[in-house]
C-alpha cells in the first residue's frame, strides 16, 4: 500500500506477543505547501471565509466569551463519540460539571476542562509545546483506567484499526490497519519536529488553513499517546487556528463534522502515508473547516437571540431586579448550573439565588432535571434546544 515514500518510511517492529511488523514513520512536513488542485485551491478560500465571517460574528457579541462553554459542551460530546464514548448530549448538557454521573461524562467533561485551558493558554500568547500537549493529554484522561499511563508519550507501539483482510493468525501488526511510530527516537523526534514547524511562521509559503491541515495528520500519524489522540489532535485544529491569528476567539466547533464522515476522514488521513495524496485530504478537511465554521456561526446567532428572547421575557414580567437579566446571561453561557453556581456568579445570598431561580422558572425560562434531588442541576430550555439542534423543529 505504501508506494510513495516522499511520505515516509517503514521500520521493523516486534509485537507484545513477539510477532514481526512495519510501523510508519511520517516524514518532517515541508516547509512549501503542497501542490493543490484548483478545485481544493477554491476550497481552502471558502473555509478562509467561513472562518473570517465566524470570527466577525463573534467579534460583535458584547461578550464574545459567553457563548464558549454551551459551544464547546457540544464540541466534547461529539469528538468523544468519535473516540467510542459516547452520552445522550442532552445528558451531558445537563451534566454536573462538578460530579460526572457515569464513566463517559469523566472523559466528556474532561475534554472542556482541557479546551478551556488551552484556549487560556493559547491566548495568553504561550507556544505549544510537547510539554504542553502532554499535560492537555493527562487532564483529558483524569479520572479514568489510563490515567496512569497518561500526561506522557507512549511508551509501548500501539495498532489503529483492522484490516479488512486480517485473519485469527495474524499478529496486531500484521492484521492492524495502521501502525504508529514505535516508541522511543522516532516518535520523539518526530513530535519535537512538528511542535517547531507548528511554531514556525509560514506567511508567503502555506495558506493559514492549509498549515492546519498538515499538522493535524502529522500528530495524527504520530499518534503519540496511548489514548486520547484524537480528541487532542481536533482540539488543536482550534488552538492552531486562534495561535495564527484566524480565530481570535476559539468558539469553532468541528467534531460532528467529522463524526459523520469517520470513514471518509481515516482513508484520507492514510492516503497521505500511503499515496502522499495531499490534495485529497486537504480538500477534505478545509471542507469541513468550512461546514464546522458555518455551522457554529449560524449555532452562536441563535444563542444571541434566545438571550434576547429570555431578556425580553423577564422584561414583560414583573421582575425589575438587574439579577434576573444576569441570571438569563448565566443560564445562556452555561448549559446546567446550580443555585450554588448563581450564588457565586451573581454574589447574592443563597436563598437569593434560590428564589430568583424559582421566579425564573414560573416565567418558564428555566427548568430543573431532578427536582427531587438532594443537588438540583438548573437549565433554560430554549437554550438545550438550540445546542442540540432542535430549535424550530
Amino acid at each position: 500500500m505504501f508506494v510513495n515514500d516522499t511520505s515516509g518510511s517503514l521500520v521493523d517492529v516486534t509485537a507484545p506477543d513477539g510477532g514481526a511488523g512495519k510501523a510508519f514513520v511520517p516524514a518532517p512536513l515541508p516547509a512549501d505547501m503542497p501542490r493543490l488542485s484548483a478545485p481544493t485551491i477554491l476550497a481552502v478560500a471558502d473555509a478562509r471565509a467561513a472562518l473570517a465571517a465566524l470570527d466577525s460574528t463573534v467579534a460583535q457579541l458584547p461578550d464574545p466569551t459567553l457563548l464558549r462553554t454551551p459551544t464547546l459542551r457540544r464540541e466534547a460530546q461529539a469528538t468523544s463519540a468519535l473516540e467510542g464514548t459516547y452520552a445522550p448530549l442532552r445528558q451531558v448538557l445537563t451534566a454536573d460539571s462538578d460530579e460526572p454521573a457515569t464513566p463517559d461524562l469523566v472523559e466528556i467533561l474532561n475534554y472542556e476542562r482541557m479546551a478551556n485551558y488551552g484556549f487560556g493558554w493559547v491566548g495568553d500568547g504561550r507556544p505549544v509545546t510537547a510539554a504542553f500537549l502532554q499535560d492537555l493529554q493527562g487532564m483529558l484522561m483524569r479520572g479514568t483506567p489510563l490515567a496512569g499511563n497518561s500526561g506522557r508519550l507512549r511508551d509501548s507501539q500501539v495498532v489503529i484499526g483492522m484490516r479488512p483482510d486480517a485473519t485469527a493468525r495474524m499478529n496486531p501488526l500484521q492484521a492492524a490497519r495502521f501502525v504508529p511510530p514505535p516508541p522511543g527516537d522516532h516518535l520523539v523526534t518526530g513530535l519535537d519536529t512538528l511542535i517547531k514547524w507548528m511554531g514556525h511562521d509560514h506567511r508567503g509559503r502555506i495558506d493559514p488553513v492549509v498549515a492546519v491541515a498538515m499538522s493535524h495528520y502529522q500528530l495524527e500519524t504520530l499518534h503519540p499517546f496511548v489514548d486520547g489522540n484524537g480528541r487532542l489532535g481536533r482540539l488543536l485544529i482550534v488552538l492552531h487556528l486562534q495561535s495564527m491569528g484566524v480565530l481570535s476567539e476559539p468558539t469553532l466547533t468541528v467534531s460532528s463534522w467529522f463524526e459523520a464522515r469517520r470513514s471518509a476522514y481515516c482513508d484520507r488521513l492514510l492516503a497521505v502515508s500511503t499515496q502522499g495524496d495531499w490534495d485529497a485530504f486537504i480538500g477534505f478537511f478545509v471542507s469541513g473547516l468550512q461546514a464546522s465554521a458555518d455551522a457554529t456561526r449560524t449555532q452562536m446567532r441563535a444563542l444571541v437571540g434566545v438571550q434576547i428572547e429570555l431578556a425580553e421575557t423577564v422584561g414583560q414580567s414583573r421582575l425589575r431586579s438587574a439579577n434576573a437579566r444576569a441570571l438569563v446571561d448565566l443560564a445562556v453561557a452555561n448549559p446546567s448550573f446550580t443555585v450554588r453556581h448563581v450564588e457565586a456568579r451573581l454574589n447574592i445570598s443563597y436563598g437569593r439565588a434560590n428564589a430568583l431561580i424559582g421566579q425564573l422558572m414560573n416565567l418558564g425560562i428555566l427548568d430543573v432535571v431532578d427536582e427531587h434531588a438532594y443537588k438540583r442541576i438548573f437549565f433554560a430550555p430554549r437554550v438545550i434546544d438550540v445546542i442540540a439542534g432542535e430549535a424550530g423543529q
